[in-house]
């Protein structure tokens, strides 16, 4: 019996060991060991796939120079402005949709109706509405963010406990100290999914609109040294979308941890 005991221990204690925090780049370093390898025996070529100790010296060079400055900056102000301006207005919404049921009958037809539009192929109609401009990109972007955000926040709304709702109307609550005291902080962990969501689509549309429609930004930037075939340079933008995208995604980890410390 206390051989068996001393088994279980020990399996509960393997599930329970810490991972050191650099088995997490374990997998990364191999693949761009291989990566590297290949390049290297030239097994494919530098047009198609050039070697990451390639891609490192020219990303340097194009940062010494300030290329990916000028077009990282106008890049970081659409994609923030959009995702702000989608934010504010999915969370509100989907706080309505999902507290007052006249808004929930009139609203979420018409809110599930057009989410499944690609919104990147309304950028036209905004490029003729608003201008070339950064207006139309920061509206298809805002546009994306908007309705990840308002489905989980009114998804959020409606699996709050009504009980706990109930309780606080009972005990005098405004319908104002209801939605910010009870309704909200119980609809943060939905409204983190959809923000998480949406911070991807906003990286998909910046990329697509500054394609379509830019003369400078880091989408514009991978299209055009595309036509160009010069792969090295191509392959740093992506790179720094993909630093940009995982940049997001901690920061927003952050801000999760912070205001749902109960989670």
């Amino acid at each position: 019996m206390t051989k068996q005991r001393q088994i279980i221990t020990n399996r509960v204690a393997f599930l329970e060991k810490k991972i050191p925090i650099y088995a997490s780049f374990l997998g990364l370093i191999g693949l761009l060991a291989i990566w590297e390898i290949i390049c290297s025996l030239n097994l494919v070529s530098p047009l198609f796939l050039p070697a990451p100790s390639a891609i490192v010296t020219t990303g340097w060079e194009m940062l010494v120079s300030g290329e990916i400055y000028e077009n990282l900056v106008p890049s970081l102000y659409r994609i923030v402005m959009g995702y702000i301006i989608g934010s504010i207005f999915g969370v509100l919404i989907g706080l309505l949709l999902g507290f007052s049921k006249w808004a929930d009958a009139i609203g979420t037809p018409v809110v599930y109706s057009i989410y499944p539009i690609p919104k990147i192929a309304l950028l036209p109609l905004f490029i003729l509405w608003l201008g070339i401009g950064e207006l139309s990109k920061v509206t298809i972007i805002a546009l994306g963010v908007f309705f990840p955000v308002v489905i989980n926040t009114f998804s959020g709304v409606k699996n709050v406990d009504p009980i706990l709702i109930k309780a606080a109307v009972t005990f005098g609550s405004s319908p104002f100290n209801v939605v910010r005291k009870v309704i909200l902080p119980g609809s943060l962990p939905m409204i983190f999914a959809g923000l998480k969501l949406a911070a991807g689509t906003s990286l998909l549309l910046l990329v697509s609109a500054e394609m379509i429609a830019a003369q400078n930004g880091i989408g514009s930037m991978v299209l055009h040294y595309g036509n160009l075939m010069i792969t090295t340079k191509l392959m740093v933008g992506v790179i720094v979308l993909s630093l940009l995208g995982l940049t997001f995604n901690r920061l927003l980890q952050w801000l999760e941890y912070k205001l749902i410390p109960w989670k």
